[in-house]
């Protein structure tokens, strides 16, 4: 039974984590708001949302889709042309200095996003809201998710709730972003990243058993000292001459 069980869980998790979107904003974020950003989507809806020539051939559809985030001040890593169900989609990675900075741009007019310290925490939140600028076909489904670097208190209805650790992420019908409809979100994270604590208790447990063994190292000395014998020097006796 429980094999089964875990066979089961295996395949529903296999399973989300296969879920294709048709426009997608994926964030790796860290704690001092750099990061690097991911889109994928189909020419109509990079279109539609950011105002990329839709008919453009593949070689000018990465032209158009570079030149756009290089305008936002983003260092552009990869442009790449791919297809999937005989469909073409234009993925965009690129790496931004400050999340803050990214509302507004060329590249994200259709996105709001706010990263702010909140007591000894950090507050993410935001919108994605699109405004039509052509017809795109309504079909599947479109998301926003950030792979956050630390730990995760609270999030705003994320569709999955928090995923491997640290991943939260939106999503909603394509028909519905077409129409307007935001696509709220929000989560509260240690301002600490995972790795930085990870490496403090790895120091922190190696000094300590290094303390250890100087402890016991010095113990064993001081005790062998104490339980070392007394050398007995004979006494020098007179020689008369």
């Amino acid at each position: 039974m429980l094999p089964r069980l875990a066979a089961l869980l295996l395949l529903l998790a296999g399973l989300r984590s296969c879920v294709a979107y048709e426009y997608e904003h994926e964030f790796w974020l860290e704690v001092d708001g750099s990061g690097t950003v991911f889109v994928t989507g189909r020419p109509d809806l990079w279109a539609a949302f950011k105002g990329l020539p839709a008919e453009a051939d593949a070689e000018a559809l990465k032209q158009a889709g570079r030149a756009l985030f290089e305008r936002s001040g983003l260092r552009v890593r990869k442009v790449s042309v791919t297809r999937r169900a005989g469909r073409p989609y234009l993925f965009v990675a690129a790496e931004f200095e400050d999340v803050n900075r990214l509302s507004g741009t060329p590249a994200f007019p259709d996105l709001q996003i706010r990263l702010a310290p909140e007591g000894e925490r950090l507050r993410l939140h935001g919108a994605w809201r699109a405004a039509a600028r052509a017809p795109a076909a309504d079909d599947g489904l479109l998301a926003v998710r950030f792979h956050l670097p630390s730990k995760i208190f609270w999030h705003h209805n994320a569709h999955d709730g928090v995923e491997r650790g640290n991943i939260v992420g939106w999503r909603q019908d394509v028909a519905q972003g077409l129409q307007g409809r935001p696509l709220e979100f929000a989560a509260l994270m240690d301002e600490r990243s995972i790795l930085l604590s990870t490496v403090s208790i790895f120091v922190a447990a190696i000094a300590g058993g290094l303390a250890v063994i100087a402890g016991a190292l010095y113990w064993v000395i001081r005790t062998g000292r104490r339980r070392q014998p007394a050398v007995v020097v004979p006494e020098r006796r007179a020689v008369n001459d």
